[in-house]
């Protein structure tokens, strides 16, 4: 069986793309997956983590990959990753134009960050106009939350009227999620806190997501 396509996307930048990214697949990792990543945003963030992950913790790579490649070339670049990893993780530029419909073509689920404000939210609608079109499944991840705070449920009360799927597990907004980027690693490979549970809550449902595809 060939491996299955998780694009993440958001047309407003710093919603948490990147973040999600890496721990989505560092969370399929410890789980036993092989899992590719492939960055397609020109800032190279993904690519940084990377990179640092191999200088650093090289050990940590092993049943791991790692490419950057154009919106275009990205359906041969997956189609290759796929024949030997069970998970590839794409992501993209903050936008929602053209250049991103064939990453939301090649997807088998599409995950939308949304950190919590209206602007976000706002951004998030024209995401998910194009996944439609390319009959991509999408998931709304909600970023960055605070327990109890008005804003956010009201922008998690206004994403239920988006239609999407939202995701009953959040990222919170912890400083482990940015202090594990920079060291290239994941917030699973931190000591033990409550970004834990967290991602691997978020990788089951992400999982159970795409089984139900």
């Amino acid at each position: 069986m060939s491996g299955q396509v998780i694009t993440v996307a958001q047309q407003k930048g710093g919603s948490g793309k990147t973040t999600t990214a890496v721990n989505l697949g560092v969370g399929l990792a410890a789980l036993g997956h092989r899992v590719a990543f492939v960055d397609l945003d020109p800032q190279g963030s993904l690519g940084r983590w990377f990179m640092t992950r191999v200088e650093t913790h090289p050990e940590r790579v092993e049943g791991m990959e790692f490419a950057t490649s154009s919106a275009w070339g990205i359906s041969y670049e997956v189609r290759k990753m796929t024949a030997d990893f069970d998970y590839v993780i794409v992501d993209t530029p903050p936008k929602a134009d053209s250049d991103l419909r064939p990453a939301l073509r090649v997807a088998d689920l599409v995950i939308v960050p949304v950190s919590v404000s209206h602007v976000d939210l706002w951004a998030t609608e024209g995401v998910l106009d194009l996944a439609q079109r390319e009959n991509a499944g999408t998931l709304l991840v909600m970023n960055r939350t605070r327990a109890g705070t008005r804003l956010g449920a009201d922008v998690a009360q206004a994403a239920t009227q988006m239609d999407a799927a939202i995701a009953e597990t959040g990222m919170a907004n912890r400083v482990v999620y940015a202090e594990s980027l920079g060291l290239g690693l994941g917030a699973l490979e931190m000591p033990k806190g409550p970004a834990h549970a967290e991602v691997q809550a978020l990788t089951a449902e992400v999982v159970q997501a795409l089984s139900n595809g």
